[in-house]
């Protein structure tokens, strides 16, 4: 079973961004996919490197990830085509 505290919001941006107690990490902007309407939130970090920033997205399991998910495509029925 895996824990849910490894896929959230606050353990992916401290996994991919690293922030210490004088880097803060701010979100630049959250909304919604088109057009699959999943969340997103986009951070940064400034760190001695510089600017840093990521986009995380929701899916379905409840799971933020770097990655999107897969774009739901519509499924072809042949029962519509029989007459």
């Amino acid at each position: 079973m895996k824990s849910t505290n490894k896929q959230s919001l606050r353990f992916q941006v401290e996994k991919w961004l690293a922030p210490g107690p004088t880097t803060p990490v701010h979100v630049i902007e959250f909304s919604r996919t088109y057009p699959g309407r999943r969340r997103y939130v986009c951070v940064e970090t400034t760190q001695q490197a510089g600017l840093r920033t990521l986009f995380f997205f929701r899916h379905d399991d409840g799971c933020w990830r770097v990655f999107p998910p897969t774009v739901d495509s519509p499924k072809k029925s042949t029962d519509r085509l029989a007459l």
